[in-house]
Parts: structure tokens; sequence; C-alpha cells
């Protein structure tokens, strides 16, 4: 797909807000625009989630879902990316729910609800999906850092979001299989991901360089 000229909207967390990046120069997705020549919008908000919280934290930030900034992006995107989950997996205290869910209260019916608002908003443009990246509590299906109920490990999650996208025809981006981030492998942390879960500089890098590889095949 040619990007250069197409306004791309990213919807996200703390990783498109640039957490862990030295500047917003330097995160992935001002680097995509950059390489490609795509007119590029991040819309990152750290400790977002895509279900709405059952208890608001006491940041306000972190309480607005991804379905509730919807309004707030450029409306004449071509194309738009939702980035998100994995404050879902390690943070929230929203059941992970099922597939015929419809509800903001659940990780499958939030998605839902998301992917139906950006449908009625941007009728004409290309919807992607991207999966989370790895990170370093993966493994973990217990309690999150919320104390929250986890509804699986990180790929289940991952599983939920492919599901949902297949639901609706939509393309995904699948950074949990195609970008090399994994904080577990020896080094790896110290090089792309200091915390386990933010990448740095290097890791925006090769997030910028997954989705360029995911844009060319379209």
């Amino acid at each position: 797909m040619e990007l250069r000229g197409k306004k791309i909207a990213f919807l996200g967390d703390s990783i498109t807000e640039g957490y862990g990046a030295s500047g917003k120069d330097k995160t992935y997705w001002h680097l995509l625009g950059e390489e490609t020549g795509a007119e590029v919008y991040g819309y990152g908000i750290g400790g977002t989630t895509i279900a709405r919280r059952q208890k608001p934290l006491e940041i306000p930030s972190t309480n607005r879902y991804f379905g509730s900034r919807v309004e707030e992006m450029i409306p004449d995107a071509d194309i738009v990316v939702i980035f998100g989950g994995t404050n879902d997996f390690g943070g929230s205290d929203p059941a992970l729910g099922s597939i015929t869910d419809r509800t903001e209260d659940t990780f499958y019916g939030a998605y839902h609800c998301l992917i139906q608002k950006l449908i009625a908003r941007y009728p004409n443009a290309k919807l992607v999906i991207a999966t989370p990246l790895h990170r370093i509590t993966e493994d973990d299906d217990t309690y999150n850092e919320q104390a929250g109920r986890r509804g699986g490990t990180l790929r289940r999650y991952v599983q939920a979001i492919r599901e949902i996208a297949e639901f609706y025809g939509l393309a995904v981006a699948d950074l949990y299989r195609t970008c090399p981030l994994q904080p577990r492998m020896p080094g790896h942390q110290q090089r792309y991901m200091p915390d386990g879960v933010h990448p740095n500089d290097a890791g925006h890098v090769l997030i910028a360089e997954a989705f360029m590889r995911y844009f060319i095949t379209q």
C-alpha cells in the first residue's frame, strides 16, 4: 500500500504516547511517517484500556478508554490503527468476556463497540487492528497490577483481538507475531524494552519496521 500523503491515525496507550522513548520524534508512528511520507497522528494516552474500567483510577486520563476518544481524532483519516490491549491484560479490572458481548464493560464487548464507532465515523477509511507487543509478565494468568483477575495470559487477549478482527473481516497487523521484541530474551529487555513493557527508542524502530512490513503487503 502506498502511504505517501495518506492520513493515518494511531489510537493507543502509553506506547503510542511515547512513554519510554526519548521524544515524540522517536515514536514508532512518527518514524513511520518520516519513512513513508504519510501524515501521521498519534492518539496515545498512558494507562488506557480498550474496556471501560469498573473502578476508576486516581489519574483521570488513565480512565479514558479507547472508545471514549474516537470523536477527538481527525475526521478525515484514510487509515485508522487500533493499537491496544496490553493494559487490559496488565492493569485493568473488566472481565475478558466472550465474542458475543456488546457492552464496553468487557474486553470483547468494548472492542466490538470501538470498531463499530470507528466504522461509523470513518466509513471510507481502512481500519487496522494491531495486536499487543510481548511483555515480561505475559504468561501470568493470575492477578494483574491492579489486583484484578486476569482473563488468561496475554496470548489469550491477542487471540481475542484476532477473533474480533475476523468477525468484521478486518486486517490484523499482528505485532505479537511479527515484531521482534521479547523482553524475556537475554539482553533483549535492556536493549529494547528496559521495564519489560515500554519500548525505548530502539524498540520503537522495531515497531515502525513491523508496521511498514505490514503495510507493504496490503
